[in-house]
């Protein structure tokens, strides 16, 4: 490999006016990389100097033409950001979670950013959870943490772990206020209300206590920002006399760590993509040495649950779709089967409750709930009468019960908690997220669709639209993707979707292969040398649904971020005719040269992925035959409009900047926008209310591309 790169002019961008007229013309650096004998040169590289300031300025001057050229839809925005402000009940009150003596829950209050997190004390044998009314402060309250005072003075508030000790005396909490996800780690008395002095910086997400509530367990990150450490600290003595417990070592590893439900065990887990390690400790003996489960095989992924006597034990030894097992505490060994093996019917977790089991699971494309009582071979699948629909547990910390909690949802059924008996198999409705403003499901329908791929593969689609939608091509359609790391886009509620469908939007899911939707094999066929699966599926489903009479190509705008964004950036170059307009939000556009340098945060943690180009020339040609920012050609794309966030650590903010800029080099023609989050994350603005602006404005944008932005 070598790699040169000239010293960086001056002057490189120009902008005329405060308001300018013209995108900002960016100077070209050419760089060479060569891999394998191919040498590339990227004009761009000098973008992904964050502290240099000629890269501030243009990220700025960037924003400052997003601003001009959307400037005619700010009473649109303002409409719609009104529209999902006026639906949401602001001041709102979770169904409080009972554990221990106490009931937690998170309160909203109107014209706050963030929730408050609080408990009140639960009488002795209550097994119903206090009404939550207006959302109003329950009676007897106790205000645990109050994101809104912590965030005070900040542009930006994350909160990584929360978590009570077994006691429920004691309080570890985390925060960001920079969106990279590296948190402060804090303990908190809840005895006497106090902060302690006990403070460790640069901590990862996670946490885990000790049965006794003395000793607390964390993660930290290497130079990558891979979680690779797991630290002992007792709570009272300074962060430099922490201990680590375990450390890994393999650079395609992540680790974590957990208390169980039982209380009874901390469990360390590290996972590649692939591959899966485990270790235990008794949290009675939090100094004792971690026990490994099972020592790893590549290939062999598994996870733990305490239940009894007994480790469950979910994993895909010669089973593709997972099967369920378990082995001894005392002497962990051999595994013996509790479910096996049913190709088509996804296990993905296991929930050990003292006398039952929940597993959930995925079949045909939809989410379920499966329940073993302990001791029985017996069980039961949960029913549910909508034809898509996503449901899945929710919460439920404690142990000794008969009785747990779960979410369901769908494309007009908004968030619903249900509590069920898992005896007498009876659930009740505990609270359906409100929306205000006369919300009617009955006025609005949900579909399945299906595609068929260049492969002959059926690819499933959820669509949802206010019923009298015509069915003529008439209808502008937004076609939402992801596909990668087996994560599945289920069908789901949101508030914010009305202001599309009231105007007359269809929006739908397009479940391509990468994601987990119709099971692992799903996954595998959509990553490494089958990722274009992921590509052309999304195509094939646009395709179809115009067949359909759904939309048209002139009304078709397409999403995603993230991995999402990949496919955005995919699509516009395979297949640039099929779409009117692309949001791509944090999105993975320049791949493999990201995925080449291993000094990259995260980057050797996904080669199990997408491959290993440094090593495998095959996997760098086929990465950069895909690649969107190596691919951008003289084409007629459609309008794109690309989101980021400055201290984004998973996708760097220079990937959709490059990108953009290569756009407007090579296809001049084409109407390209670039938003970067000056002083945010992965996850864009970190308060609801900014949260809302941004899908304001994303909103306006897609009513404006597809022809709706006179639809006030």
């Amino acid at each position: 490999m070598a790699a040169t790169a000239p010293a960086r002019p001056v002057t490189w961008f120009s902008v005329t006016t405060d308001m300018p007229t013209t995108p900002p013309a960016v100077r070209q650096v050419p760089a060479e990389r060569t891999f394998h004998g191919d040498t590339v040169t990227d004009e761009f590289s000098w973008l992904a100097e964050k502290e240099n300031p000629d890269t501030i300025a243009y990220l700025e001057a960037e924003n400052a033409w997003t601003k001009a050229a959307t400037a005619h839809l700010t009473d649109l925005q303002d409409t719609v950001f009104q529209e999902i402000k006026g639906r949401t009940q602001e001041t709102d009150l979770s169904v409080p979670s009972r554990k221990g003596g106490f009931w937690y829950y998170t309160r909203t209050v109107e014209g706050k950013q963030y929730g408050i997190q609080c408990r009140v004390a639960a009488a002795p044998g209550e097994v119903d959870p206090p009404a939550t009314g207006d959302g109003a402060p329950l009676p007897g309250e106790e205000v645990l943490l109050d994101g809104n005072q912590l965030a005070e003075g900040k542009e930006f508030f994350a909160l990584g772990t929360f978590d009570v000790s077994p006691a429920g005396d004691r309080l570890a909490y985390s925060v960001d206020f920079d969106g990279d996800e590296r948190f402060v780690l804090k303990v908190k008395d809840l005895r006497i209300g106090e902060v302690l002095s006990d403070e460790v910086p640069d901590t990862f997400y996670g946490s885990a206590w000790s049965a006794d509530g003395s000793t607390l367990f964390y993660i930290t990150v290497d130079d990558a920002w891979r979680p690779n450490k797991v630290w002992r600290h007792i709570v009272g003595q300074p962060a430099t006399d922490d201990v680590v417990v375990y450390e890994e070592a393999d650079e395609r590893f992540w680790v974590g760590v957990e208390l169980t439900r039982s209380e009874k065990f901390i469990v360390i887990d590290a996972n590649s993509k692939v591959t899966s390690e485990v270790r235990v400790i008794d949290a009675a003996a939090p100094t004792a040495e971690p026990a490994v489960i099972r020592e790893r095989v590549q290939g062999l992924e598994y996870s733990v649950e305490h239940h009894g006597h007994r480790f469950l034990i979910l994993h895909n030894e010669n089973a593709e779709d997972f099967a369920l097992a378990y082995t001894s505490v005392d002497n962990p060994g051999d595994w013996v089967e509790l479910i096996p093996h049913q190709s088509g019917t996804r296990l993905e977790s296991v929930d050990a409750f003292q006398r039952h089991l929940v597993v959930s699971l995925r079949r045909d494309g939809l989410t379920g709930l499966r329940v073993i009582a302990d001791g029985s071979t017996d069980s039961y699948d949960m029913e549910f009468p909508e034809p898509l629909y996503s449901v899945g547990l929710a919460g439920n910390p404690e142990y000794d019960t008969n009785i747990v909690r779960i979410s369901y949802t769908s494309m007009v059924t908004p968030d619903s908690v249900y509590d069920v008996d898992l005896i007498t198999r009876s659930m009740v409705l505990r609270k359906q997220k409100p929306v205000l403003g006369g919300y009617d499901p009955a006025d609005y329908e949900q579909f399945r669709e299906w595609a068929v791929a260049d492969d002959g593969t059926r690819v499933p689609i959820s669509l949802v639209a206010r019923k009298g939608t015509p069915r003529n091509g008439t209808a502008p359609l937004l076609l939402y993707g992801y596909g990668s790391y087996e994560i599945s886009m289920d069908p789901y509620f949101s508030i914010a979707r009305l202001s599309l469908l009231d105007r007359g939007v269809v929006y739908a899911i397009a479940h391509v292969r990468g994601g987990g939707e119709m099971g692992r094999r799903w996954y595998e066929d959509g990553k490494m040398l089958t990722k274009k699966n992921t590509f052309t599926d999304f195509v094939a489903c646009a395709r179809a649904l115009v067949a359909a009479s759904w939309t048209t190509p002139e009304r078709l705008v397409a999403r995603g971020g993230s991995a999402g964004g990949l496919l955005m950036g995919a699509v516009a170059n395979l297949a640039p005719e099929a779409f009117a307009g692309i949001v791509a939000q944090v999105p993975f556009v320049d791949p493999l040269t990201s995925i080449l340098d291993p000094s990259l945060p995260l980057t050797v943690t996904e080669w199990e992925e997408w491959g290993n180009p440094l090593e495998d020339a095959d996997v760098y040609a086929y990465m950069k035959s895909y690649s969107p920012y190596e691919n951008v050609g003289k084409l007629a794309y459609p309008k794109i409009l690309a989101v980021t966030s400055l201290n984004d650590t998973r996708v760097l903010y220079h990937e959709p900047a490059k990108w953009i800029a290569r756009l407007r080099s090579v296809a001049p023609e084409g109407a390209y926008l670039l938003k970067t989050e000056m002083g945010a994350g992965h996850g864009g603005p970190s308060g609801r209310y900014d949260a809302w602006k941004e899908e304001a404005f994303v909103t306006a944008w897609i009513l404006d591309t597809a022809g709706l932005a006179e639809a006030r």
